[in-house]
């Protein structure tokens, strides 16, 4: 009776954790490129009872007897589905619809990775332009390098195609391509990505390394569509379902400890 009640301890403790995820995802509904996640259950130890079991007549039966001894929270993954493409009135807004990231110039140097793609123009040290996510970091180029502009540059005259490449039309009303394009990157193992906050992502060794969109040729290039925001990918009916269900699992292992601690008692309470 013992170990019923650490093994539903475990299912309580799991099922738990698989309520703040859920609870992550429904505050995350309307976060723009926020990506669901999922929590995965794995088995504990079985603790072997008998090896060798037989029948009423003593024949042996092909299978011992074995007991589990709980559950236990093996990953909370990601799931990198397209979210809804959403219009915006934005005039750097961007949506990413493909397997690419936006790279990010992060406060430490270091290159930071984000489905949001909503961006704003900033004026920068030299008195120009520089592509900025609300945080004020630095929205990075193809080569790796801030997307900026110098102070002769009118930036209501820029515009963008599909794959993020930037034009400018000039006082004639000719478009000229700038030779700049807005970066993407793709990873061979996205939900290894670590999660740093603020829809940052950081490339990890579980990641893999970034494989820049335009220098791999491997790469099937993400459509980056100016005027719109990838919606979260939460589904709130999907969500309320599974709350549902981890709130009957969590009540029926606390049924289960209130079961043997009824049976204890009464053990306990017997009298020669």
């Amino acid at each position: 009776m013992m170990r019923s009640l650490w093994t539903a301890a475990s299912g309580m403790k799991s099922q738990q954790t698989s309520l703040d995820t859920i609870s992550n995802n429904l505050a995350n509904i309307n976060t723009t490129g926020y990506k669901k996640e999922r929590t995965e259950f794995q088995s504990l130890l079985y603790q072997t009872i008998q090896n060798k079991t037989t029948d009423t007549e003593g024949n042996p039966k092909p299978i011992g007897a074995q007991v589990g001894l709980g559950v236990k929270v093996a990953a909370i993954s990601t799931e990198f589905e397209q979210g809804e493409m959403t219009a915006s009135t934005g005039d750097f807004d961007f949506a990413i619809n493909g397997s690419g990231f936006f790279m990010i110039q992060m406060p430490d140097g270091s290159t930071g990775y984000t489905r949001n793609g909503n961006f704003v123009m900033a004026i920068n040290g030299d008195g120009g332009m520089t592509l900025t996510t609300s945080n004020g970091y630095a929205v990075l180029d193809s080569q790796g390098q801030p997307i900026t502009f110098d102070a002769n540059t009118d930036i209501s005259k820029l515009q963008f195609d599909n794959y993020g490449n930037i034009f400018l039309k000039n006082a004639q009303g000719v478009i000229q391509r700038t030779g700049i394009r807005i970066g993407a990157a793709q990873f061979n193992n996205p939900s290894g990505l670590t999660k740093i906050g603020d829809s940052y992502f950081a490339e990890s060794a579980a990641s893999g390394a970034a494989r820049i969109e335009g220098q791999d040729a491997a790469l099937k290039v993400s459509v980056i569509k100016n005027g719109y925001l990838e919606s979260s990918s939460v589904q709130a009916v999907d969500e309320m379902v599974d709350m549902i269900v981890t709130q009957r699992a969590y009540e029926m292992n606390s049924k289960a400890i209130q079961a043997s601690d009824e049976m204890l008692q009464q053990a306990n309470n017997l009298r020669q």
